[in-house]
């Protein structure tokens, strides 16, 4: 029992020091259950340590347990009631903002440099981004697609934005070195092994 133990701290640790400091993504009125839960997954999955939630339209839905396997007991939540404290939390993290899009000034997703801090707006499913958060962001990016659809389901949209970021981060080395503060990283330890 003692080594299964051990075997499970050293897991944590592993995992939480591979979380990408400076690398977020914003639920704007995300209302599907099964597409937030399924975002969670993808987060955990590529080391973001918390998501943004910005509801103002819709309520935060019931998450699934099956289809996030647990993944929001790992990744954080912070909740926002308005776009100014969104903001203001994001930029005293130093980070930019950037919204899914498909406007003419939108870049394509490889071409941003994701080693950077940054926070990635992922609108509602059938409305996209709100429109009082677009005065906010540094930039707007797509996903190419070569079909005859416009664009892809907001879950898989977001599993395509972290794995470019992760390719990127992996690229430079980012998942191999603690990107936290030794405070940071402590108190975040400490937090883990509570849930564990």
């Amino acid at each position: 029992m003692r080594a299964m133990t051990e075997r499970r701290r050293a897991k944590i640790e592993t995992v939480l020091r591979q979380r990408q400091k400076g690398l977020t993504l914003i639920m704007d009125n995300v209302w599907d259950p099964h597409n937030v839960s399924a975002i969670y997954r993808s987060c955990d999955a590529f080391g973001v340590p918390e998501v943004h939630l910005y509801y103002t339209r819709c309520a935060f839905p019931q998450l699934s347990r099956k289809t996030s396997a647990s993944a929001f007991k790992w990744v954080g939540t912070v909740r926002h009631s308005s776009r100014e404290e969104l903001a203001e939390a994001l930029r005293s993290q130093g980070m930019r903002i950037l919204a899914t899009s498909c406007s003419p000034a939108s870049r394509p997703l490889t071409s941003c440099d994701f080693t950077q801090p940054t926070a990635i707006v992922m609108g509602n499913e059938h409305t996209g981004v709100s429109p009082e958060l677009l005065p906010l962001v540094d930039g707007e990016v797509y996903i190419p697609m070569y079909g005859m659809v416009q664009s892809f389901n907001v879950s898989v949209a977001s599993a395509l934005i972290l794995a470019e970021a992760s390719r990127q981060r992996a690229a430079a080395g980012m998942y191999g070195r603690t990107l936290w503060t030794e405070e940071e990283y402590a108190a975040r330890l400490n937090a883990w092994l509570e849930k564990a």
